[in-house]
């Protein structure tokens, strides 16, 4: 049987997703870096520009379990987790196990659960593992969450503490197509001739992780990406900067780029194409400067035109 290359692996998985989310190339190619370098998403938008669709579609592009859930105030981290009850027959605790047991996890609207919920999956996504009743049972090697969050309805929501922003490898949004892009949406739909095959097996994505590891990236832009992440640190208005883990999350993120361009080692192009997303949800902005209109993403942009770029 003929083995694909990582970059056709990646390419088969671009064009299935292109196929049902249309004009969003971007942010598929952000999604597909997340998970070829170990990462958790988070999809900031607001309603119906396809963050559930991404999440789904990715899901059936792959020999993988998906499972969804969807969280709401009343949601408990048993509902999450799993549950031990009692046998009765064997006289011993079975776990009843919950959704987290899965392979890509779609955490819709996270934000709407407490913080006691929110703090259940905080664990399964940094240690690919559960605890419960005292026990802990691993998550499988490819675990990946992909999580949204509605930016502009705050009533009824639980903002996501830093601990818990600092978990996701990116926060990124869709935004809206083009009207041409919007007028191939409504036609596809009317159509329905949109089908999906499965397009990568597990071990295909086992050797797109083990390939984005082998990308080169030199000294000089280490240094790059440290010098990025430690400017948070230093920037009037933010509060709390990014730690060690945004630099590393950073430089991993990179050499996913650099292999879907078929390129062998990282470029600076590739840290500054990917550093918004990995950087600017991990920022604390103090509150005056927040009111004043700073935010991580302006942070972020004036860091890369501030910082020198290795050449």
């Amino acid at each position: 049987m003929h083995t694909l290359s990582p970059l056709a692996i990646y390419q088969n998985l671009a064009a299935n997703l292109e196929k049902v989310i249309t004009g969003q190339a971007s942010a598929i190619r952000k999604l597909l870096a997340a998970f070829a370098s170990g990462g958790h998403v988070l999809l900031e938008d607001l309603p119906g520009t396809g963050k559930t669709t991404l999440a789904k579609t990715l899901a059936h592009s792959l020999e993988m379990e998906f499972q969804r859930i969807q969280f709401t105030p009343d949601l408990l981290p048993s509902d999450i987790l799993g549950v031990s009850v009692f046998d009765p027959r064997h006289q011993n605790f079975r776990l009843h196990k919950g959704a987290v047991f899965t392979e890509i996890l779609l955490a819709d609207e996270i934000n709407r659960a407490s913080p006691r919920t929110q703090s259940a999956l905080l664990e399964a996504m940094g240690e690919k593992q559960v605890s419960i009743d005292g026990k802990r049972y691993p998550l499988g090697e490819l675990f990946f969450v992909i999580a949204t969050q509605n930016p502009i309805e705050y009533h009824g929501t639980y903002p996501l503490p830093e601990a818990q922003m600092d978990r996701f490898a990116m926060r990124f949004s869709l935004g809206y197509v083009s009207a041409e892009e919007e007028v191939a949406i409504l036609t596809a739909q009317q159509q329905q001739t949109t089908t999906l095959t499965t397009c990568a097996s597990q071990d295909d994505i086992h050797k797109l992780r083990q390939a984005t590891q082998a990308v080169r990236i030199s000294e000089e832009l280490k240094r790059y990406i440290v010098d990025l992440v430690s400017a948070t640190r230093k920037t009037k208005g933010v509060q709390m900067g990014a730690s060690p883990r945004a630099s590393l999350t950073l430089m991993k993120a990179a050499q996913a780029l650099a292999l879907f361009d078929g390129i062998e080692f990282v470029t600076p192009e590739h840290i500054q194409e990917i550093a918004v997303p990995v950087i600017a949800h991990r920022l604390k902005i103090n509150s005056q400067a927040h009111f004043s209109g700073l935010s991580g993403e302006k942070v972020v942009t004036e860091i890369l035109r501030q910082v020198e770029v290795p050449i």
